[in-house]
Parts: C-alpha cells; structure tokens; sequence
C-alpha cells in the first residue's frame, strides 16, 4: 500500500496519491500546481494512474485535473453538482485571481464522470464508495476505502476517508464560498460524518491527517451544541 501527499497551490491543498496494491494507484485532488509533484510520484514508483477523484469543484482542488488525468488518459470524477465550477464565470474574484496567476488549466477533463454520491469505483487497486456530504459545496464528496493492510503502529484504524473540505482536523470547511449553505453543512455533519466509525482516518483537504474518534472527541464543530 502506498499513501502520500503533497499541499499544492497558494491555498496548499494537500494533493494525494492512494495505491492499494502498489501497482494501480489513483490521485485525488490535484489543485493548483499538482500535476508536476503527481507525476514525480508515479514516475519514483512506477505506478499506473487508473482514475482522478475529486471531492468538490472549487479550483484549489480542481486545478490540475484535467492536467493529469488527460496525461494519464484516465477518468475524473465529480459529483454533477459541482460541474458549473469549471466555468470561471461562477467563481469569486480571488479564485479567477488564482487560475489566471498561476495559469491553471482549469478546464474540464476529456472524460469527466458525474456522481450523485452512493456509487462504488474500481481503481487504485481497491473498491471506492462515494458520500454526497453537501455544506461547503453542493457537490462534496467523501471517498470511502477499506484500508487494503492496518497500519502497524495503529491496527485499530480499518479504513480510509478523503473528506476534502468537509471536515479538518479541529474544524469544518467554510460555508460563505459559492455553493455553500451553513444548514445544509450542519446536516451532513450530522447524518454523514458522525455516522462514520471511529476506525476511520481522516484525510482531508488541508491541513495534517486525523481520525473519526479524535474529531468526534476534541472537533468544537462535531459536538451537539453545535449541530443543534
């Protein structure tokens, strides 16, 4: 198994590579600037990307992948809520500021694959399932994988979760950026988030790896007074 990552980008959004079996390996999240440090990595180990998942359309996190998975002539994925974020016509200024600056090509990938959440995919070596976890966009994703071998240090952990910017270590993602709603990301903490197990580690968007019992303990954002 092979799990790394990279923050990339003005905004250092953490870009992952995720290989179940050492061989096939997905990428996940490539933002701005991603696709040199994706390609490094798979090229030291020889890896064959299969597939480019995405956890939600804002360009930080979207910013390179057409770059790589056209490179790789492999699928994206997204939910079809978050399609109109390739249009820089729906972004804020600060986030046209970043794909004109930085020169992204924020394009959509050639072969772009939408989501409603709910769906499993093959790749990296291993069985993905997707949560629509709605809040800091409509179309937030959470990816879902048993962990293919425990980790020696800490067996108890049993799967893995990309969450993007739904939930951080110690704190939650942002609802006043286009597509946010405040009630709709107190619900999904709610029904999705706390509903995973305790085993799970937590991967998200930016900032270090967490696990679902840490933040259920100590997240401020997690707790009843809040989600009331």
């Amino acid at each position: 198994m092979l799990l790394t990552s990279f923050p990339a980008g003005p905004l250092q959004a953490n870009c992952y590579v995720f290989s179940g079996d050492d061989t096939h390996a997905v990428v996940v999240d490539p933002g701005v600037n991603a696709a040199e440090g994706v390609r490094q990595i798979v090229a030291d180990r020889g890896l064959t990307v299969d597939a480019v998942l995405l956890t939600h359309g804002h360009p930080d996190h979207v910013g390179a992948a057409a770059d790589v998975a056209d490179h790789y002539g492999v699928p994206a994925y997204l939910h079809a809520a978050d399609r109109s974020m390739f249009d820089p016509a729906t972004l804020m200024p600060w986030a046209v500021e970043i794909i004109e600056r930085f020169g992204v090509n924020h394009t959509e990938p050639a072969d772009l694959r939408l989501l409603a959440g709910g769906e499993t995919v093959e790749a990296g070596g291993v069985t993905f399932t997707t949560e629509h976890a709605p809040g800091h966009t409509q179309g937030c994703l959470l990816w879902r994988t048993p962990l293919p071998q425990p980790f020696a240090q800490a067996p108890e952990l049993t799967e893995l979760v990309f969450t993007g910017d739904v939930v951080f270590a110690g704190a939650i993602g942002r609802t006043d950026l286009p597509g946010g709603d405040h009630a709709t990301m107190l619900a999904t903490l709610a029904r999705v988030v706390l509903a995973l197990p305790d085993s799970a580690v937590l991967l998200p968007g930016h900032g270090p790896e967490t696990t679902m019992a840490r933040e259920r303990a100590t997240n401020p954002y997690l707790q009843a007074d809040y989600l009331r």
